[in-house]
């Protein structure tokens, strides 16, 4: 998973592609907790559902899901019903219900883990 994520949240923040991003802010996001990552991971799907992006969108969730850890079953599930209904209301172009939902968990997200002043 962190892989993954670190290469599209660096795309996200730093504007590049793949390969295409500075060594020394590619070093800063391979720097990240997991926690910002995840933070960054929705401000990813954020972006992209401002843009009516669903491929991109869609790419986030699979590494959102991908990234669950499941020793924590009940959370775990929940988190991942919450992603596939996201994945259904983007297949059916409800960006907006999908957009509400991730950015609720981002805030949420943001200060379980204090990652904003």
């Amino acid at each position: 998973m962190t892989n993954m994520a670190q290469q599209l949240a660096a795309s996200k923040v730093y504007g590049g592609e793949k390969g295409k991003i500075p060594a020394y802010l590619e070093q800063e996001v391979l720097s990240w907790s997991k926690e910002k990552i995840i933070l960054k991971m929705y401000d990813l799907f954020l972006v992209s559902a401002k843009k009516n992006d669903s491929s991109k969108m869609n790419k986030v969730l699979v590494e959102l899901m991908s990234s669950l850890n499941f020793e924590f079953e009940e959370v775990a599930t929940r988190l991942y019903r919450l992603y596939e209904y996201c994945q259904r209301c983007i297949m059916q172009r409800k960006y907006d219900e999908a957009y509400f939902i991730i950015k609720e968990l981002r805030q949420s997200w943001a200060v379980a883990f204090n990652l904003e002043k």
